[in-house]
């Protein structure tokens, strides 16, 4: 038994360090502006961070590749999403610790992330590292649920009118219309049905705009 509490005892105190600690310290240090790092983390946004020393820089990384959805989704829509948004270079993020804060530049947010940053800073239970994991889970979890309900509608809308009708009320209401339509047209893009589908969609939301807010 001794054996075994000293073996695991020291994997323990590494795994507390790299992946509960990080997630703790990254939002006490952004505070309301990790809705960007949210965002960029779910849209598979390059982020460059400049000025900081290395373990914020590491911690930032460790942080935002827990807050994505890598290992959730489909792993050639994860590759497709990161190449489409490596080669928008106008959308690869900034964070610059020049100052004592740090300055996020050309960023993005929507308000799924802006309400889940407040749950993050708002917490009464802040002093729980353990809880700021939780969360991070549960944020996903959402998006994830949340792509599901599109998924599902976008398969009634192939034969549906009404569906296609609910598939634009979901986008524009969930906060995350974004990143979701985004997502499904890399999964759906060799399904000629379901492009259809997301064709009309694409065309009425770049009509009316995603209600998005930028750093």
């Amino acid at each position: 038994m001794n054996n075994l509490e000293t073996d695991v005892r020291p994997h323990l105190s590494s795994w507390f360090e790299a992946s509960i600690l990080p997630i703790q310290r990254v939002v006490h240090l952004f505070q309301d502006k990790l809705a960007y790092l949210l965002h960029a983390a779910l849209s598979y946004t390059p982020v460059e961070v400049k000025h900081s020393d290395d373990r914020t820089q590491e911690e930032i990384k460790r942080f935002i590749s827990a807050a994505s959805l890598q290992g959730l989704v489909q792993e050639g829509t994860m590759t497709s999403l990161c190449l489409a948004m490596t080669e928008e270079q106008h959308r690869s993020v900034t964070v610059d610790f020049s100052d004592s804060q740090p300055q996020i530049l050309n960023a993005v947010t929507n308000r799924f992330c802006e309400d889940w940053t407040q749950l993050f800073v708002s917490s009464p239970d802040g002093g729980n590292p353990f809880i700021f994991r939780q969360k991070l889970e549960n944020f996903k979890l959402k998006a994830i649920q949340d792509m599901n309900n599109l998924k599902r509608l976008i398969r009634r809308a192939e034969t549906s009118h009404y569906a296609l009708f609910k598939c634009y009320t979901f986008l524009r209401n969930c906060g995350n219309g974004d990143i979701l339509l985004k997502i499904v047209m890399v999964e759906h893009a060799e399904m000629p049905e379901a492009s259809s589908v997301l064709s009309v969609l694409e065309e009425f939301i770049q009509e009316e705009g995603f209600c998005v807010n930028t750093s």
